[in-house]
């Protein structure tokens, strides 16, 4: 009987996961970092006219959202960085700059433009091990794929 051979689909190759990026916020690499959300939308819809099909459609407003969430270590490096007294949600706007390492050696990245803390706090509870905290991010816009 012929032996056949199990073929392996691997379409993509090698995949980007977390230990791929790196996140770039106020001028240095961030390493106490566990986890980023980024996103955006432009609201579009169908604009009806005569018969049950659309006529056109329109746009609306964009909106970008992000949030990161920080180790407590992180957070107090931030907090060393501005004057005492001050909170994280006083940081003057900044830009987060995310690149990721593709198996080919190239760098592909996107930006998050003009983001401020929205808010601070902790959570931790009876065997935590680490303590870190998700801030939400109000951010003006993302740039895509840029060079």
């Amino acid at each position: 009987m012929a032996q056949t051979q199990a073929r392996i689909i691997n379409k993509f190759g090698t995949m980007t996961g977390w230990n791929n990026i790196t996140v770039n916020l106020l001028g240095r690499d961030v390493e106490g970092i566990t986890e980023l959300s980024y996103t955006d939308e432009e609201k579009k819809e169908n604009v009806p006219g005569a018969g049950k099909y659309p006529v056109g459609r329109g746009g609306g407003n964009y909106e970008a959202k992000a949030s990161i969430t920080l180790y407590k270590e992180e957070r107090d490096g931030l907090l060393a960085a501005i004057p005492q007294g001050r909170r994280i949600q006083d940081i003057t706007m900044f830009d987060i700059t995310i690149e990721y390492l593709m198996p080919d050696g190239t760098i592909k990245k996107d930006r998050i433009r003009n983001c401020e803390f929205m808010g601070n706090g902790v959570e931790v509870k009876n065997n935590d091990v680490s303590i870190s905290y998700k801030y939400d991010l109000l951010v003006s816009h993302i740039e895509w794929n840029i060079i």
